[in-house]
């Protein structure tokens, strides 16, 4: 039995279905624990590897020609699955990094080492038996310590929910807490991304209501909120980074809402003034630019009014 054929009837011994422990699966286990051909699995070893050194490292070592395209399908239909599995833990390290951080990392537990390292001797049985006892607490565990990172958020309407810690989400939070307080009373958050879970707060209703139906794999903007007593739809941005209302953003944006029969209201959201006049040369006329360092002030690069939808 190849290398890999074994790693296939292994992660099946740990539960895994069908899609789960299909080739491109077992590569991955191979990659995390550094196993090929020549070396056993007593030899098993777990560092913290980034996507890209799990794809390099299947290229180099199991001649596999590894698209590049391939990179989503490996992070999303088997590092996600093992690491929800308790299997694998995600940026153990650093579990607050940012979910587009260039140090993201992924390796395999303690826990499971121990059950490859046991693979083809007597001992393998139970060290399964003992592994799948432990999985459903290592689970708690991993996901407790990702819970602890996270931050909580009440819509205006009192809904609770919370969003990664990393990436914008500091700023977003700002935006629901301060601006919607001071510039949208009575506003309805009808979208909120977050980038652990670009779906995680989505009333597709609501937008059906008001004329818009919005792929979801469209570019969304970081937050949409209504206001029913003037029927205007904020469409904000957060701009720590990168990713104000530029002409480009202005344009996409009016067009993934062209049918909408609220009032759109398009602002870019800063953390301070400084980030601020980094983007301001590009930001469209006819929009807003607010700074959670001044929460009770608004910039409205336009001439006609202070606030409000244009035609």
């Amino acid at each position: 039995m190849t290398r890999l054929a074994e790693a296939q009837a292994l992660l099946r011994a740990l539960g895994f279905d069908k899609p789960r422990s299909n080739e491109r699966s077992g590569r991955t286990l191979l990659a995390l624990a550094q196993l090929d051909e020549d070396r056993p699995w007593s030899a098993t070893q777990n560092p913290m590897l980034g996507l890209r050194a799990i794809l390099d490292w299947m290229r180099e070592h199991l001649g596999e020609p590894i698209a590049e395209n391939s990179r989503e399908s490996v992070r999303r239909q088997t590092l996600h699955q093992f690491i929800d599995a308790g299997l694998v833990v995600y940026n153990e390290d650093d579990p607050a990094r940012a979910t587009n951080s260039s140090l993201n990392n992924y390796k395999l537990t303690d826990e499971a080492v121990g059950v490859l390292q046991a693979y083809g001797t007597s001992g393998f049985d139970a060290a399964v038996t003992a592994y799948l006892a432990k999985v459903p607490g290592l689970i708690a565990k991993y996901s407790a310590a990702r819970e602890m990172t996270r931050i909580p958020v009440t819509l205006p309407g009192g809904k609770e929910l919370t969003i990664g810690a990393g990436g914008q989400n500091v700023l977003i939070k700002q935006m629901v807490d301060d601006f919607c307080a001071y510039f949208v009373p009575g506003g309805e958050v009808l979208y909120i991304g977050d980038a652990d879970s670009k779906l995680m707060h989505f009333d597709a209703d609501k937008l059906a209501e008001l004329g818009v139906t919005v792929n979801t794999h469209g570019k969304l903007p970081d937050l949409v909120v209504h206001q029913p007593e003037k029927n205007w739809l904020f469409l904000m941005e957060a701009a720590s980074s990168h990713g104000p209302v530029d002409a480009k953003r202005h344009g996409e944006l009016a067009t993934l809402f062209a049918g909408s029969t609220a009032g759109l209201v398009f602002v870019s959201c800063f953390p301070d003034r400084a980030t601020m006049r980094k983007f301001l040369a590009d930001l469209a006329w006819e929009t807003e630019a607010w700074c959670a360092s001044d929460p009770t002030h608004m910039i409205h690069l336009n001439g006609e009014r202070f606030l409000g939808p244009y035609a």
